[in-house]
């Protein structure tokens, strides 16, 4: 995330050494007859050049020189992250995700054969000297889930909770509650390995886990085609333990085809019309509405002071509603597309979010009040609607500069100060934590937030990117949030957030197909701008996008096929000291199927676990 920052700074940086002292100077010396619709501030863009002006090949230069300064960048930071994964995986301290693989869309057993016996027999057969164990994919929602199990296996802290037994735990004898829930444990106990045993042995799914005694094989393994059709044995590098997704795994091929493209139907609409929905409440949220619909409220709203707070923020309380429950909505849907881990996840959101922000902030401000502001205009003058729409655009410039500054005034001002997740802390421990433990559970600080952090700031490069030649005192602002975020961001990670997985620089590719599509937005807007202008040397603007076009896909074949996976040159320099197997298998274990360590061996998982001979020695 820092690097990311640290990328778009040293953009927006030689952007800004080149355009700022050379078109501020063409933009304010121009002597256009504005007749008073310019400002002080927009004789400062584009828009206070005259059309089909010889000042414009300044303007077309800037546009170039961006280009070439992100080309550049981009190109560098791509190799040095793909560098940095590569030193992180080379690591000899040996990470159990690099001995595993994930095997999904398993065909029905033979007759006569177990899922284990299944898998065991397929890999052994392919990997006879390497293959280690198999752990099958079960249903455990009736073994209870991984939260609860965590807290029985852990060991209480702080002060005994007490409790009452009686009704609701309103009345009746008061007890210690972890010596009750104790006692309580151990009479169910019984019947929960007997459920254990059940599902481990009929509830098995089309997936597995395949362990390897060999970094090499597993990542040969993950890269390689096991069947000749494609929707079965499907297999990819298996994620780290903590952050597999194990409800998707048993998804099948088509399924999760079918899943990805009503998902991408949804998010579509989503973003295309989720300002319906919100203007729609945003309407019924009126003080005039609010007396139809819930005419009790009357004798509140009619109190002067709050129908004057209550018309200042009822409809934008609306709005913030709903978008603060877009980024759940995004979570939802990806996850739903059957996707296997969470880094994974996080990324499909991200993604999601960055073009619903892109879509109805940036082009709905700049479209829509182009629009909205020159409408009377263009009804009574259609002719003049082109040089109309050329002269309001500069005038968001205006906009986005206060929305950049007030991004990093009031945001980095806030995420300094952490004030909404200390309010957010001292209302869960107020109404909702009971335990020490969840004291400490509330207290955690969590991760960055990529999912909606990467969108927001992408969105600012968005803006600041596409008004860096129409507006270039835009610029400033943009170097001022970026940097401040950089030391912010940097801080932060290095003594706050805490990650909740690692994925070694996979959300890189996912930034940088963002910036070029900022890039791409930013060179098309361009054209467009141009074209407005009646400059008649527009079309040299053209093989721009062609050429961005052509640099991602350039990059997407040189650097992102070692993100998607890892290469045996990489894990080719095995450990000195082999790591512990047994370990390495059981940190994949739910923790709903291994109450006690000691259990692993036992007969009771039997049906989905599967063991070797091994012919290497383990410490």
């Amino acid at each position: 995330m820092t690097w990311m920052t640290k990328i778009i700074l040293g953009i927006l940086v030689l952007s800004g050494i080149i355009l700022l002292p050379v078109l501020l100077p063409v933009a304010i010396t121009d002597h256009t007859t504005s007749n008073g619709t310019f400002s002080d501030l927009d004789k400062l863009s584009m828009g206070h050049v005259e059309s089909n002006s010889s000042r414009l090949w300044a303007f077309v230069i800037g546009v170039y020189w961006v280009s070439l300064v992100a080309y550049y960048l981009l190109w560098k930071a791509y190799k040095h992250v793909s560098d940095l994964r590569a030193a992180a995986l080379v690591s000899h301290d040996p990470k159990p995700e690099q001995y595993a693989i994930l095997v999904r869309d398993i065909p029905p057993p033979p007759e006569g054969q177990t899922r284990k016996e299944q898998v065991d027999s397929y890999f052994k057969a392919i990997y006879p000297d390497k293959f280690y164990r198999s752990l099958v994919v079960t249903d455990n929602k009736e073994v209870g889930s991984d939260k609860v199990f965590s807290l029985i296996i852990g060991s209480p802290e702080g002060t005994r909770p007490k409790n009452k037994i009686g009704f609701l735990g309103i009345v009746g004898e008061k007890v210690d509650t972890i010596e009750y829930c104790n006692e309580k444990i151990n009479e169910l106990l019984q019947k929960l390995e007997s459920k254990q045993k059940v599902t481990l042995r009929d509830k098995q799914q089309s997936a597995a886990v395949v362990f390897f005694t060999s970094r090499v094989t597993a990542a040969a393994a993950s890269q390689s085609l096991h069947a000749r059709m494609i929707d079965t044995w499907t297999v990819i590098d298996a994620p780290e333990a903590r952050q597999i997704t194990w409800s998707n795994l048993s998804l099948g091929y088509y399924e999760r085809e079918i899943r990805q493209y009503v998902v991408y139907f949804v998010v579509t609409l989503t973003i295309l019309f989720y300002m319906i929905p919100i203007g729609f409440v945003s309407a019924f949220t009126t003080l005039e509405q609010l007396k139809k619909l819930l005419p009790f409220l009357k004798v509140v709203v009619n109190i002067k002071a709050i129908a004057t707070v209550l018309e200042a923020y009822l409809p934008q309380l609306a709005l913030i509603v709903f978008l603060a429950l877009l980024p759940s909505l995004l979570m939802f849907l990806s996850k739903t597309e059957g996707i296997p881990s969470q880094s994974h996840a996080v990324r499909a959101t991200s993604g999601k979010y960055f073009y619903f922000t892109v879509f109805n902030v940036f082009l709905g401000v700049t479209l829509g009040g182009a629009l909205f502001t020159t409408l009377k205009t263009v009804e009574n003058h259609t002719n003049k609607i082109v040089s109309l729409l050329a002269s309001s655009l500069p005038s968001n410039a205006t906009f986005f500069l206060t929305y950049v500054a007030l991004q990093f005034f009031v945001g980095y001002g806030l995420q300094l100060s952490r004030i909404v997740p200390l309010i957010i802390f001292h209302l869960k421990k107020k109404y909702l934590c009971v335990t020490e433990a969840e004291v400490k559970a509330a207290w955690a600080p969590g991760d960055l937030g990529y999912a909606t952090r990467v969108p927001g700031d992408l969105l600012v490069l968005t803006i600041v990117i596409c008004y860096s030649v129409i507006a270039p005192l835009i610029i400033p602002f943009g170097v001022a949030y970026f940097g401040l975020g950089w030391l912010v961001l940097r801080n932060q990670a290095l003594k706050i957030f805490v990650p909740s997985y690692e994925s070694y620089g996979r959300m890189w590719p996912h930034l940088y197909k963002r910036i070029v599509a900022a890039l791409i937005l930013y060179q098309v807007t361009m054209f467009g701008y141009f074209i407005l202008k009646k400059f008649v040397y527009a079309a040299l603007l053209i093989p721009l996008p062609i050429i961005s076009l052509i640099f991602a896909f350039v990059c997407q074949k040189k650097f992102y096929r070692f993100f998607q996976t890892t290469t045996l040159e990489v894990v080719a320099d095995e450990p000195k000291q082999s790591p512990n197997m047994e370990q390495v298998f059981r940190s994949f274990l739910p923790p709903s199927l291994a109450t006690s360590p000691e259990k692993v061996e036992n007969e009771q998982f039997e049906d989905a676990v599967s063991q070797v001979s091994r012919s290497a020695s383990f410490v």
